[in-house]
């Protein structure tokens, strides 16, 4: 076999691997049945009392990470718009792999935030930086995985997305369409195990 056969096959088959990667990690776990977190006044509050919501966007951030305080105002826009139509948001502050105070700089937006123990909801959830979201939709047996992954296509310049992967993803839910893309690569910072 010549080389350029071989790079050709090598690239196919890396190709086909990143997609079937691609495809569990949006089908892994594809219903939550329940988890809890606690308010900044350390109440209780889970998942299924929100089964009567069209649907839950759950946000990782974290105030020390960059990508989330870009994302702050959108999220917050985001929050606002669909909570009219039946869409909860839930902000879950999770740590990160910086040693810097978790604190929002003057002038930017405050989401009121979750916390959660050990990082639990993160793992259950399969999400790995800040800021990621996942749409949950209730179902009969708790709450199905609609979308995993990054807010929209540029966390930098809002005047520059391109693609608003939540936003498309919540329209298509409310009108009962298919999610559209299930799960797209988050740019942000880590979240610390």
């Amino acid at each position: 076999m010549s080389f350029r056969r071989i790079s050709i096959l090598t690239a196919v088959a890396l190709l086909a691997v990143t997609l079937a990667v691609g495809v569990a990690r949006a089908q892994a776990g594809g219903t939550v049945a329940d988890f809890t977190l606690k308010t900044a006044a350390n109440t209780e509050v889970s998942l299924k009392s929100y089964a009567n919501n069209k649907a839950v966007v759950v946000v990782f951030l974290n105030p020390s990470c960059a990508f989330s305080r870009l994302y702050q105002e959108r999220l917050a826009s985001l929050s606002n718009t669909y909570r009219a139509k039946g869409v909860e948001f839930l902000f879950i502050n999770v740590p990160i792999n910086l040693d810097a105070p978790g604190t929002a700089a003057p002038g930017e937006v405050e989401l009121p935030t979750f916390t959660e123990t050990g990082q639990q909801v993160s793992n259950l959830l399969g999400v790995s930086k800040t800021a990621e979201a996942v749409v949950l939709v209730p179902t009969a047996g708790g709450f199905a995985i609609r979308y995993r992954g990054a807010i929209d296509d540029n966390p930098q310049v809002p005047g520059n997305v391109q693609q608003p992967y939540l936003r498309q993803v919540l329209d298509n839910t409310l009108a009962g369409r298919p999610a559209g893309v299930a799960d797209k690569r988050a740019a942000g910072c880590l979240i610390k195990r």
